[in-house]
């Protein structure tokens, strides 16, 4: 049967009908337009010197391997699945706001700025209004507002991707003996300041609905999210 994440446990997100429907095997067999490799033969013949030893000998064409493992190795299961892009939901768009469901910043109303390769959004706060900084949300995770902030003349820089985001690796003590003496603090990396303009910069061109932005979203008694209007 197809994947089917489980939302309780023997309660299946498709039934049986939809995950065989998402399997498409109604649609016949794969066919490939490849050719099909030709067939190399068992054995092959080679000419060997020597008066006595016939002028030519037949042997394998794949010579077998001298040495065997002692164990069985099990080998990687090869997968015919290739990652594809996520595709953008149509009610979000640049500039629209959305309210972030999980995280650090759950219940934070932020502004979208781009879709990056990695199908991940592209969102801030701005920072100077209500702390939340240029970030990488899954759409799955946000509501997508009516809401919208004009970016008719902002551009995002293009160095700004899914690279921008890496941290660099943090080197640990040396040894035992510097460890104990560092008394298990972690050491502070310094937040780079071409990030720290980068953010402002973002900021200065993002100052309206200011009062809107800083407010955060949460539910009182008597209130459900499928019911209301975004």
């Amino acid at each position: 049967m197809a994947r089917s994440r489980q939302l309780a446990p023997g309660v299946g997100r498709f039934s049986r009908s939809q995950a065989a429907a998402r399997r498409g095997l109604y649609k016949g067999p794969k066919k490939s337009e490849q050719p099909a490799p030709a067939e190399v033969p068992a054995t092959k013949e080679v000419q060997v010197g020597g008066e006595k030893n016939g002028g030519t000998r037949v042997v394998p064409t794949s010579k077998a391997p001298r040495y065997y493992p002692a164990e069985d190795v099990r080998q990687p299961k090869k997968s015919r699945k290739s990652p594809k892009p996520s595709k953008l939901r149509p009610s979000i768009v640049p500039g629209s706001v959305l309210i972030v469901l999980a995280g650090r910043f759950r219940g934070k109303r932020v502004v979208f700025l781009k879709q990056l390769d990695s199908g991940l959004l592209l969102v801030t706060g701005p920072y100077k209004i209500n702390g939340v900084p240029l970030r990488r949300v899954n759409q799955a995770y946000v509501i997508a507002t009516s809401t919208k902030v004009d970016l008719a003349e902002f551009k995002v820089d293009p160095k700004i991707n899914d690279a921008y985001f890496v941290k660099a690796a943090v080197k640990g003590a040396p040894s035992a003996e510097a460890e104990f003496f560092e008394e298990g603090k972690p050491k502070k990396v310094q937040f780079p300041e071409a990030k720290s303009a980068d953010q402002k910069e973002v900021d200065k061109k993002q100052a309206n609905l200011a009062k809107y932005l800083k407010c955060s979203f949460g539910l009182t008694k008597g209130q459900y999210p499928h019911q209301m209007v975004f």
